[in-house]
């Protein structure tokens, strides 16, 4: 590898998001970082691969409706079919309805909210890139 392959998004959390009360679901994270694994196998495979396994996954701090998270994934590792990669899920603005239901702050210091390493599959016959 030269470069490394990297993909990064920045995400409102909405309101339906919100499942326990007022936090949303782990679940919501995941999802994010699916599609950022998609991401890099796109842009280092010409497919999107399949996601084959979460070797760790850890939720740090709660994430609410009206966050902004901005999340990043990097490959780290390849084997001729599977492709490892660790992302982060980092909150960058902080709803605050605790003082107004439209209230945010925008964090001098960005919150680690949740971390990974996954790892996908993109079978021999349909890497296009390499």
């Amino acid at each position: 590898m030269t470069d490394p392959v990297e993909a990064h998004v920045r995400v409102r959390v909405g309101s339906e998001d919100a499942h326990y009360g007022s936090i949303a679901a782990g679940a919501y994270v995941m999802k994010v970082f699916g599609d950022l694994a998609t991401e890099i196998t796109v842009r280092r495979d010409g497919d999107e691969g399949l996601l084959r396994a979460y070797e760790s996954v850890e939720f740090l701090a709660p994430v609410r409706p009206g966050d902004f998270l901005e999340c990043r994934a990097t490959l780290v590792r390849e084997g001729s079919t599977s492709r490892t990669f660790d992302a982060e899920a980092w909150r960058v603005i902080d709803a605050r309805p605790d003082l107004e239901e439209s209230a945010v702050d925008f964090l001098s210091e960005p919150v680690l909210v949740a971390k990974a390493t996954g790892t996908t599959v993109v079978l021999k016959d349909l890497q296009r890139k390499g």
